[in-house]
């Protein structure tokens, strides 16, 4: 079963997208960000593991990669 968060590569600006049930939540920049768009999304802040792999589904880097894609 697929994790229903997907946090996709950096850009190049260094923000990842956010989808959550194939819904674009937004673009973090960072681990905050991230737990603020996914509380956003009705998700409990206690609840939310960033290592969980059954819940969030990382490319291209894990939870503590953040910053301007290479080109």
């Amino acid at each position: 079963m697929a994790a229903p968060v997907v946090v996709h590569a950096p850009d190049s600006q260094g923000g990842r997208r956010v989808v959550a049930h194939g819904r674009i939540l937004g673009v973090a920049y960072n681990a905050m960000e991230l737990l603020d768009l996914l509380e956003e999304a009705g998700m409990e802040r206690e609840h939310i593991h960033l290592d969980d792999a059954d819940l969030i589904d990382w490319k291209d880097g894990g939870a503590w990669e953040w910053g301007p894609s290479e080109p």
